[in-house]
């Protein structure tokens, strides 16, 4: 059985698919009811609706369990402590593999959640547990090329011209299928999943306006408003906690360049791994068929 968290997030939404089409029993862990019936709907065996925040909870789900794919909540301000609560339950249950959902350059400590993912690595590394770690870019996110493909504009939180590396969630979840598939293969293993090349918002403007034919111009917002405007029902420990990580986000990126190799992906895919322009002919074609379903 292989127990996976936020399971109805970007990684786990399309993880979990993969995994039950290879065949696999798979437990997933979700917050809400309605992700717990999204999943049920695409076939998952066992769904449990709790916090992670909870050990006691974290203790439940991990029994049986033979293999672990931890994705941390990374909005929430108990991620670390999470983390470690996982790892310890994996080690009380017997797990035999407990892979771990990171991000490329834990070491940039600045970086609030990479902090907190770099403590969760080292306690995963001194837990005497079998592990993985795998440690993606920057997503290439669907949601992002809403405004994009709808209002001609992409908009970023930190510099406009500072490079970014990314990847594609559907070659992420690749990689974690076949790393819980071949335990053997992938133990002791930290993995970085990268894609080809790096970008400026310019540069992803350029890209976007080749794809969809027309220009694309590039803005950036201001993190404070977008953090209230998003987050501005949390209580106020959460959303201060939001509103530090985003800041830091934002002055990170745009004081460094944030960039990887896209090698080691294409190694584990045996294949070359996705380049952002396949990435947005893709979902620019999802966005045409959808406004095409809808005018039937």
């Amino acid at each position: 059985m292989i127990l996976i968290t936020s399971a109805n997030g970007n990684q786990g939404k399309r993880l979990v698919p993969k995994l039950l089409t290879s065949g696999h029993y798979v437990r997933a862990c979700v917050r809400t009811y309605e992700s717990a019936k999204q999943l049920r709907a695409l076939g998952v065996q066992q769904v449990l609706v709790g916090d992670l925040a909870d050990p006691a909870f974290i203790t439940h789900a991990m029994k049986g369990v033979r293999s672990v794919y931890h994705i941390g909540p990374t909005l929430h301000e108990d991620e670390r402590a999470m983390g470690f609560s996982m790892v310890d339950a994996a080690r009380a249950e017997g797990v035999g593999h407990f892979v771990f959902s990171s991000v490329l350059h834990s070491i940039a400590t600045d970086l609030i959640q990479h902090e907190i993912k770099r403590d969760i690595e080292e306690y995963l590394l001194c837990s005497g547990l079998e592990y993985t770690i795998l440690q993606p870019a920057n997503y290439m996110l669907p949601s992002r090329m809403k405004a994009v493909f709808e209002e001609d504009v992409f908009r970023l939180a930190w510099s406009l011209d500072k490079r970014q590396s990314m990847v594609d969630l559907e070659d992420v979840t690749d990689v974690a299928a076949r790393v819980l598939s071949n335990r053997e293969r992938h133990a002791a293993a930290t993995y970085e999943l990268v894609g080809p090349g790096s970008f400026t918002a310019h540069d992803i403007g350029v890209v976007a306006s080749n794809v969809v034919g027309r220009e694309i111009t590039v803005e950036r917002f201001d993190v404070e408003v977008f953090v209230r405007e998003r987050f501005g029902g949390l209580g106020p420990s959460a959303g201060q906690h939001l509103l530090r990580m985003n800041l830091a986000i934002a002055s990170y990126y745009s004081n460094h360049d944030f960039v990887g190799n896209s090698n080691v992906l294409s190694f584990l895919l045996g294949r070359p791994a996705t380049s952002f322009d396949e990435f947005v002919r893709r979902e620019y074609a999802n966005f045409r068929q959808g406004l095409k379903t809808l005018s039937d």
